[in-house]
């Protein structure tokens, strides 16, 4: 169980970051839910956790992408709840093209959004772990990061640059008893990955199917209390990166 900790996930207002809220939330967890510009979607996410849980939740605006703008967010949600002992790295976007054709700036946007705004969240976020002589940190890369997408080199790279930033930040942090994951998620049913019915990588998936935004927070439960596991990196992809 989660209760007495306040978990951050950014990105929390959809998908797989809502998902993830709401299963902290069951498990007695407070929320600190960031989000980039959907409002409505936020509070709904804050309301069903205070509703349904009976847990604290809060949801703040922030463009992870911005330094500064990571630092005031996270400076707030300490006053608010004053710590933080996890951290869920889930907001990201895509700017899918192919290389030949790829604008440099979709390729900045995705990598800034992706990867720096992880970097930006531990960096914020680490002082309060080692004061706490504790954290977790669960970051939400992809299976693309793993093995490719044609179409996708801004996406795969900045996921497999999270995979990276994941195991040498576990490294860096383990002994202080700070410890930091990686979730790949293949294809998750989502508003993000639209629909996917046509998609001639769904043959490829040993168990068929998509999966879903449960399946990936199942995952990210297991991370938060699972503690003598860093550095790893699981898949939750239906087998299709084995």
């Amino acid at each position: 169980m989660l209760t007495g900790k306040t978990a951050i996930v950014t990105g929390g207002s959809r998908g797989i970051g809502r998902a993830i809220a709401c299963k902290f939330a069951s498990m007695g967890a407070s929320l600190a839910i960031l989000y980039a510009g959907n409002e409505e979607a936020a509070r709904e996410v804050t309301d069903l956790c205070r509703q349904n849980y009976g847990t604290e939740a809060r949801a703040y605006r922030c463009d992870v992408s911005d330094f500064e703008a990571v630092k005031e967010t996270v400076e707030q949600i300490k006053t608010d709840f004053r710590t933080v002992h996890i951290l869920v790295n889930n907001a990201g976007i895509t700017r899918d093209g192919l290389v030949l054709r790829m604008k440099e700036e979709d390729f900045d946007r995705v990598l800034d959004t992706n990867l720096k705004g992880a970097f930006h969240l531990i960096r914020h976020c680490a002082g309060l772990f080692l004061r706490n002589r504790e954290g977790c940190i669960i970051n939400i890369a992809s299976v693309t990061g793993l093995m490719g997408n044609a179409g996708q080199c801004n996406y795969a790279a900045s996921k497999a640059g999270l995979i990276g930033l994941t195991k040498s930040v576990a490294r860096e942090l383990a002994p202080r008893g700070i410890r930091c994951n990686a979730i790949a998620p293949g294809f998750i049913a989502t508003d993000m990955t639209g629909d996917q019915k046509e998609n001639p990588l769904l043959g490829q998936i040993p168990l068929g199917k998509m999966g879903s935004p449960e399946d990936v927070a199942h995952a990210a439960a297991y991370l938060a209390t699972a503690k003598y596991v860093t550095g790893d990196v699981i898949r939750v992809d239906g087998g299709i990166a084995m």
